[in-house]
């Protein structure tokens, strides 16, 4: 009886740490899935002319992450930002997409925003089944690329397009020259106008130009001896752009300008030249300063960085993007498959940049709007 009763204890006790330990097995592998920081790679251009945005569109992510997880995150886990150096270059984006996915196991992406640094990153994300949203990259040879790229920021088929159609039919222009920088978001603004521009009976001469390029009088001299009707300054970054409206005044050549959407987007270049841009049309995807959550985002980043929020038509599409992830995150969970899937059926998604829908090729469905420079403001245009 003694020896049975012993034996009882003896099993007993054994069943209870066997038992215990399996539970707090399960925790262990447990905890770090429900507890731990959700990952959210970020590509962003932090050197180089293009740092010029990479830096304050960092604190724009910054500001929308803290507000996040200052709310309790996702379902009480914090987002954890990763940012990576994509240099607007298409090399350093697909290897820091690469290290985001492989290393840091990302399930999406925030970026690029460069559209070089997002055609490079689509086969890299695609291959590993990893959602990449672009907050910024316009190029129209996104559209449909990859059922795992979807953007909040439209193409620039409309900012050529509208510019196009103004020229053309409002201004009578029939020949356009342009000076394009050979990158992918300048390209997409050329082939945008161009194809439009030629449908409605123009023609468009082009020089090139490449990146490390600082004298552009020959490029010039040659477009103005085209006689064209106005010159298309298509450049990546404000400087570019800025180095050739110096030496347009040089050479003494005054044309009708043109100009990417990166010029109005820059106070500076603005006010700084605005001599030399006084006239100039632009197409611009503008903000609403009546919108609540654009108005909030402009107060919380004054407030937190002592600054006027810069490039606000793209750090309206930042803010958002970090909210689409923690929605999508809410709503489909930690996949990026998934992730993308929700992206690219988007409808009424209410952000600081207005209402987005965005179709089953990933493309925001709204646009630019005309916008001319006078006195060194960006106005709405008006025919």
């Amino acid at each position: 009886m003694h020896q049975k009763g012993n034996f009882a204890i003896i099993l007993a006790i054994v069943v209870v740490v066997v038992l215990g330990g399996l539970w707090l097995m399960g925790n262990k592998a447990e905890s770090p899935v429900e507890k731990g920081p959700i990952k959210v790679g970020v590509l962003l251009p932090l050197t180089g002319e293009a740092a010029v945005y990479g830096e304050p569109l960092r604190n724009v992510l910054g500001l929308a992450a803290d507000e996040i997880n200052m709310s309790g995150g996702v379902n009480g886990r914090m987002l954890e930002l990763i940012v990576e150096d994509a240099k607007c270059s298409g090399k350093d984006s697909a290897s820091a997409a690469q290290k985001l996915i492989n290393v840091d196991g990302v399930e999406v992406i925030i970026g690029g925003f460069c559209s070089s640094e997002s055609l490079a990153a689509v086969p890299v994300a695609e291959a590993a089944k990893v959602a990449l949203l672009s907050p910024g990259s316009s190029s129209p040879d996104l559209t449909g690329k990859s059922p795992y790229f979807f953007r909040n920021y439209p193409s620039d088929a409309t900012q050529g397009a509208v510019l196009a159609e103004i020229a053309f039919t409002d201004k009578g222009w029939k020949k356009v020259a342009f000076i394009q920088e050979q990158l992918d978001y300048p390209l997409g603004i050329y082939k945008a106008f161009n194809a439009k521009f030629t449908e409605l009976g123009g023609a468009a001469v082009k020089e090139e130009f490449a990146s490390e390029t600082t004298d552009f009088k020959t490029a010039l001299a040659k477009l103005r001896a085209e006689k064209p009707d106005a010159l298309f300054i298509a450049t990546q970054a404000p400087a570019a752009s800025e180095r050739i409206l110096k030496q347009l005044r040089d050479i003494g050549w005054k044309p009708k300008i043109m100009v990417a959407d990166i010029v109005p987007g820059n106070r500076e270049t603005v006010e700084n030249y605005k001599d030399a841009l006084e006239g100039a049309l632009a197409a611009e995807f503008g903000v609403d300063p009546e919108n609540e959550k654009f108005k909030h985002l402009v107060e919380a980043y004054k407030t937190k960085y002592g600054a006027d929020v810069p490039y606000q038509s793209y750090a309206q599409t930042v803010y958002d993007a970090v909210y689409m992830v923690r929605d999508a995150l809410l709503a489909v969970g930690e996949d990026g498959e998934k992730i993308a899937a929700w992206g690219r059926s988007l409808t009424g998604w209410q952000g600081a940049s207005g209402s987005i829908t965005i179709g089953a090729d990933g493309d925001r469905a709204s646009g630019h709007t005309a916008k001319m420079i006078k006195e060194g403001k960006v106005e709405a245009y008006v025919k």
